[in-house]
This record gives structure tokens, sequence and C-alpha cells, in this order.
């Protein structure tokens, strides 16, 4: 039985991307904010949150709330976010 090769080369849409954004602060804390981007069997892109506090093991994430029908169109909605959002949407998940 042979093993499979590691890919190499260029991702699919439908691997998982992490993009950091910028952190927010929190009660004097700095929480840190990735966005993990991939397409879907449908074709539409999908997105969700992942904040990381480095005091703190676990990371929280939210659902996949973001979509478009092109990645730009996912990202329009991460941009059009204010920070008072990030921080709402984080202390949701706490």
């Amino acid at each position: 039985m042979s093993l499979q090769s590691l890919r190499t080369g260029v991702r699919e849409s439908r691997e998982p991307a992490l993009y950091e954004l910028d952190a927010i602060r929190l009660d004097g804390r700095s929480v840190a904010i990735a966005l993990s981007v991939r397409q879907a069997e449908d074709g539409v892109w999908r997105g969700r949150l992942e904040f990381t506090e480095p005091d703190l093991t676990a990371q929280r994430a939210t659902a996949e709330i973001f979509c478009g029908r092109s990645e730009d169109d996912l990202w329009q909605s991460v941009r059009a976010l204010g920070q008072h959002h990030l921080r709402d949407l984080y202390r949701s998940l706490l």
C-alpha cells in the first residue's frame, strides 16, 4: 500500500485559507483576529472569524457567518464591520 504524497503548489479554494486581521482591544487586552475563508461545494464563498487571546489557550470562533458569490463579496462584508461589531461578536462567544 502506497502513501499519498503531500499537496504542494496552489491551494484548492475548498480548503480554508486563514487571513490575519487587525487585533481589537477589549478591557485592556489585545485579541487577535483571523478570518478563515473557503469556497463551499455550492460555489458560495464562506468565512468565519477566529479570536485568540495570548493569555488564554482556548480559541473562540464564530460559525460561517460571512458569505458571498465571490471572494470579493465576502471581503466587503468583513470590511463593513466596525471595531465595535468585532468586539460584540467576541463578547458573544465568551
